[in-house]
C-alpha cells in the first residue's frame, strides 16, 4: 500500500516547530547565552569590526581621504613587499626565531610537568612551582632591562663569571649571532613553568588504578611515565602544538624590540617589528598593512594544514 504524503501545512509548520524548539532551549539557558555574552561582544567589536580596515592594504590610504576617498591600488603593496631586497631576511629572521623557540621550549613544561608530577613532597613541589612560575609575572620591559643589564661585557654578572673562568667577555647584545639564543632562552626561563599548568591538569586526570596495576606487574617509574602518563597528555600535546604552529608566523615585538639595537638588528629584524617601524614611524600604513595581512594569511593556512594532518593522523584537532 502506497505511504500517503502528508498534508503541505503540516510541511509548513515545521520550521515553525523547530523555530520555536530552539527559543524555548534558549529562554531556558539564558544564564549561559548571558555568561557567554560579553565574549562574543569582546571578538565582534574588537575582531570584526576592524577588519573593515584591511581594504587600506589594497589602496594607497591617505588619512585625510579616508577609506573612501584613497586611491585603489590592488597588489601593488604586496608585490612591492616580494619584490625587496629584505624580504628573504624577515621570512628567515621570523622563521628562524620562532623555530628555534618552538624545538626548545615546546618539549620543557612537558618534561617540568612529568618531573612535578612524580615529586611526592608537597612542599618541595609547591616550592620548585612558585620559583618556576614567578617569572611569568614579570614585565616584558623589566626582563628585557634584566637581560641587558646581565649581559653587558663590561657590568654584567653573566661575561663577570666568564671572565673568572678565565675566557674573554662575550658581547651577547651586539653580535647578531647570539640574539636568537638570547632571546629564546630568556623567553624559556620566563613561560616553561607557567606552561607546565596545562599538563599537570591532564596528568590529574590519570586513573591511579593503572599506576597500582602497572606496580603490581612489576613496571618501573619510567615505564609508567612512557605508557601511563604520557599517552594521557598526548592530546593536549597535540592541541598545543597546532596552536603554537598556527601562531609561528606571529611572534610578538615588544622583547624584539626592546632588545633591538644597531649592531644585532641584522638578525633581530622580524616581520612584527618591520611592520611596526613602516606603519607607525614611517606612517606607510597600506604598506605595513599589506604585510601583517600577508602575515596572517600565512598563519591560517599553516593553522588549517597542521590541523588536518591531525586530524588524519590522530583523533585529536581543533574542529
Amino acid at each position: 500500500m502506497k505511504q500517503q504524503a502528508p498534508p503541505i501545512s503540516h510541511v509548513q509548520d515545521i520550521p515553525r516547530v523547530r523555530t520555536k524548539k530552539k527559543n524555548r532551549k534558549i529562554i531556558q539557558n539564558w544564564q549561559l547565552y548571558l555568561f557567554i555574552l560579553p565574549t562574543v561582544l569582546y571578538f565582534i567589536i574588537f575582531k570584526y569590526i576592524p577588519m573593515y580596515g584591511i581594504q587600506i592594504a589594497f589602496k594607497d590610504y591617505v588619512p585625510s581621504l579616508g577609506f573612501a576617498g584613497s586611491e585603489w591600488v590592488g597588489f601593488d603593496h604586496f608585490i612591492r613587499f616580494f619584490n625587496s631586497y629584505y624580504f628573504w631576511d624577515l621570512i628567515k629572521n621570523t622563521l628562524g626565531i620562532s623555530v628555534y623557540e618552538l624545538a626548545v621550549g615546546f618539549p620543557l613544561p612537558i618534561i617540568l610537568a612529568l618531573l612535578l608530577n612524580e615529586v611526592k613532597d608537597s612542599a618541595y613541589k609547591r616550592t620548585v612551582q612558585t620559583v618556576t612560575y614567578a617569572p611569568h609575572f614579570i614585565s616584558v620591559v623589566v626582563i628585557a632591562g634584566m637581560i641587558i643589564a646581565f649581559l653587558s661585557p663590561t657590568t654584567g654578572i653573566i661575561n663577570s663569571f666568564i671572565q673568572l673562568l678565565g675566557f674573554e667577555p662575550i658581547p651577547f647584545m651586539s653580535d647578531p649571532k647570539w640574539f636568537k639564543t638570547v632571546y629564546v632562552f630568556s623567553g624559556v626561563w620566563q613561560s616553561t613553568g607557567w606552561g607546565t599548568i596545562i599538563y599537570l591538569s591532564a596528568l590529574s586526570g590519570v586513573d591511579p588504578q593503572q599506576h597500582e596495576a602497572a606496580i603490581i606487574d612489576g613496571a618501573t617509574r619510567l615505564q609508567r611515565i612512557l605508557y601511563i602518563n604520557i599517552p594521557t597528555i598526548i592530546p593536549t600535546m597535540t592541541i598545543l602544538l597546532i596552536m603554537n604552529l598556527g601562531n609561528i608566523m606571529a611572534m610578538g615585538f615588544e622583547k624584539i624590540l626592546l632588545l633591538q639595537n644597531p649592531l644585532n638588528k641584522s638578525a633581530s629584524n622580524v616581520i612584527a617589528t618591520f611592520v611596526y617601524e613602516a606603519g607607525l614611524l614611517d606612517a606607510q600604513y597600506s604598506f605595513a598593512a599589506a604585510i601583517g595581512l600577508f602575515n596572517a594569511v600565512i598563519n591560517a593556512i599553516l593553522l588549517i594544514t597542521v590541523n588536518h594532518i591531525a586530524k588524519k593522523t590522530s583523533e585529536t584537532s581543533l574542529w
